[in-house]
């Protein structure tokens, strides 16, 4: 057998699966299990994470990346400057356009998941458009990374409702990212609204969202790690945060 034909064998394979998948969230029947070499290490975990846990003395930082270059960069540069490795959830649409970012954000030692391709309200969307969404952003992270990533996070949604993890498990991604601390950077309050809103949230486990792109976020950030350290947390990837 050819290589292209093996290819288009492959190929075929898993357009069936995903239309399957996407006829069976319409219906509402329960979709086929797909699972996922690149995320295989997963398969413990429940449908969807909000928080790690509660009695280890570690919390983890999950950055939604896509907004101006220059802020990125200096928050790359904070972390680094820390010590601190993140777990970045990309935008597709953000990254096939920023490449050299993304590879920024690997070498800095952090891991790089999905967080749909266009950032829409994902769980109000038709299947097949969900589908598209998370799929999408998965090749986009692939084309950077070499691997769909091992995280993925619904767009305009803290959960990702039943159908969105049907669907994302179909992609490879078996586990749902939530989280359970919201800085509500985004907003862009002041710097100390950013490290007062997180901090009195925060406890050992907790999964913090944070966004790049954002004046805010870069100087609260110091401030909140600071205050971390002084509780006895550690901030670490999610994959580190749910080791058993």
């Amino acid at each position: 057998m050819g290589i292209d034909r093996r290819q288009a064998i492959r190929t075929a394979g898993t357009l069936a699966v995903a239309a399957t998948t996407v006829a069976a969230c319409d219906t509402g029947t329960p979709p086929p299990a797909a699972p996922s070499p690149s995320a295989a290490h997963l398969a413990t975990h429940p449908a969807e994470i909000v928080h790690g846990s509660r009695n280890r003395p570690q919390v983890a930082f999950t950055f939604h990346a896509q907004g101006d270059g220059t802020l990125i960069h200096n928050l790359l540069d904070a972390l680094a400057t820390a010590g601190v490795h993140a777990t970045v959830l990309a935008v597709g649409s953000w990254l096939a356009a920023n490449p050299d970012l993304g590879r920024q954000v690997l070498a800095g030692g952090h891991e790089l998941g999905n967080h749909t391709q266009n950032h829409l309200n994902i769980n109000q969307l038709p299947s097949a458009k969900a589908y598209t969404e998370i799929s999408s952003c998965a090749e986009a992270v692939r084309s950077v990374s070499g691997s769909i990533g091992p995280w993925f996070r619904p767009s305009q949604a803290v959960h990702a409702s039943a159908r969105v993890r049907a669907l994302a498990g179909t992609v490879g991604y078996p586990t749902c990212l939530s989280y359970d601390v919201d800085s509500l950077d985004y907003t862009d309050p002041p710097p100390d609204t950013v490290v007062r809103t997180t901090l009195n949230a925060v406890q050992p486990g907790s999964i913090v969202s944070m966004h790049f792109g954002h004046a805010a976020t870069i100087s609260a950030l110091p401030r909140i790690l600071a205050g971390l350290h002084t509780r006895g947390l550690h901030p670490v990837t999610v994959t580190e945060l749910m080791r058993p």
